[in-house]
């Protein structure tokens, strides 16, 4: 009979060690460390194989990439243009966010057999749900169970094209003594659905929960057993709601897919710059049009900011959608290079619409918002400013410059500043007229009306 022992792990990077610590040594988090039962078991001789066959690299396989097809476009792109077979899909989110809502509307337009196993949801709240979101219960077959031989067997047996284990969390492999939901239970649930992936030829998404920080609950290493990592975010105070690929073995970490909640499910928002910019007050200060890429999509986006004067010592820096550092960063350089005094101002900045971006392209876009509400100027409504903004207010270039003109210019606006640098990769012929900045303070003049 094999003897149990205790190992301590840690729940952020997998560390292992035999007795409890306080910070993990490998990445430096604190009590991190839960207990598990593991069986020792008794090693065995290895037996090296002798016939193994290696290939070149140059090897080509007669064998064509094939994609199963959700037919939801926005989820088809993140996906990389659909779901590869043998392929497993770590699906992370905040509860509520609609993970369960998007994986049931998926399967309920995927022409192949579906097997649905719900670990957390009974038979008739699925068909509940199904109902609500109007989805033809014939086309899935529904499993409620968590104990992962069952799991197995019914895949086996159903041989179906998609999979989807809702959630990870509550499987158990029943030769395992730990309680499900802990790390070495999820680790080895993955483990075997992976395997059972590659043989059936079946593609698996693993619905997983995220812990209070953020992040998809159990050990990195996790994410490096499935192929395809999916981050599915929003704010509860918007409906909108954003499918982020984190990791993707088949296709590009850069893309986006944006969804609308509303009553009867999550429907596809194909043009998101209009439904940004929709609630836009044209005559208000603080607010400019810029355009960001997300993964191959430009998106035109408004940025607000509200600037108070500071009734303490330390004034406050607040921003939605944005880096708080990179506005301090972006503050001081209006300051040292533009003139404006705000040292004793309170800034309070906003990415409307609930969305988060980083691109160092918005820089300009930035300045000129806190600069218009400082000011107490309108800037210009017809106008998006693109620009990534230096230490020394140089405004330097920036990339897919005509993706972002073709989208101005298809809604309507008039005129677009840009970096001088990027008017010679400018190649094609537009009506919006393109103005060239070189410096933040030519870039305001041609942004704030006087």
């Amino acid at each position: 009979m094999a003897k149990l022992r205790t190992k301590y792990i840690c729940s952020e990077c997998g560390y292992e060690t035999i007795k409890w610590l306080g910070k993990c040594p490998t990445c430096d988090n604190w009590n991190t460390f839960t207990e598990e039962l593991v069986e020792d078991k008794k090693r065995e001789v290895k037996k090296y194989i002798t016939n193994t066959e290696t290939f070149k690299l140059s090897y080509n396989s007669n064998e064509k990439e094939v994609r199963l097809k959700t037919n939801i476009e926005e989820f088809d792109r993140v996906l990389g243009g659909g779901l590869i077979s043998g392929s497993v899909i770590l699906l992370g989110g905040d509860p509520g966010i609609g993970k369960s809502t998007l994986v049931l509307q998926a399967a309920s337009k995927i022409n192949a057999p579906v097997l649905y196993v719900t670990g957390e949801e009974s038979l008739n709240q699925i068909s509940g749900r199904a109902k609500r979101l109007k989805v033809n219960p014939d086309s899935i077959s529904v499993l409620p169970e968590t104990n992962l031989d069952y799991i197995l067997s019914a895949i086996e047996k159903e041989d179906p094209k998609f999979v989807i284990i809702d959630s990870i969390q509550t499987i158990y492999k029943p030769d395992l003594q730990n309680a499900a939901g802990t790390i070495t239970q999820i680790r080895e649930s993955t483990s075997e659905l992976m395997k059972l992936a590659k043989t059936k030829g079946c593609s698996i998404i693993v619905v997983g929960h995220v812990t209070k920080d953020g992040m998809i609950a159990g050990p990195k290493v996790l994410e490096h057993i499935v192929d395809t990592v999916l981050q599915f975010e929003g704010e509860k105070n918007h409906s909108y709601r954003i499918l982020r690929s984190q990791k993707n073995r088949f296709g590009s970490t850069n893309e986006i897919g944006i969804f609308d909640m509303n009553e009867s499910g999550l429907e596809e928002v194909k043009n998101p710059s209009e439904i940004f910019l929709s609630s836009r007050e044209t005559e208000v200060t603080g607010s400019v049009i810029t355009c960001s890429i997300e993964g191959s999509r430009p998106i035109l986006l408004e940025v607000q900011a509200l600037v108070t004067p500071s009734a303490y010592g330390n004034p406050q820096r607040v921003t939605t959608g944005f880096d708080i550092r990179r506005l301090s960063i972006l503050l001081a350089v209006l300051e040292k290079r533009a003139g404006f005094r705000l040292s004793n101002q309170n800034v309070f900045l906003n990415i409307a619409g609930g969305i988060k971006i980083d691109e160092p392209a918005i820089d300009l876009a930035v300045c000129a918002a806190v600069a218009s509400n400082f000011k107490d100027k309108f800037a210009d409504s017809k106008a998006v400013v693109l620009g990534e903004v230096g230490l020394g207010g140089e405004v330097r270039s920036i990339s897919n410059i005509e993706k972002r003109i073709q989208e101005a210019e298809k809604l309507g606006f008039e005129k677009i500043i840009v970096p001088t640098s990027s008017l010679k990769s400018i190649k094609s012929k537009n009506k919006i007229k393109i103005i060239g900045s070189s410096d933040i303070s030519s870039a305001l003049n041609h942004i704030l009306k006087n």
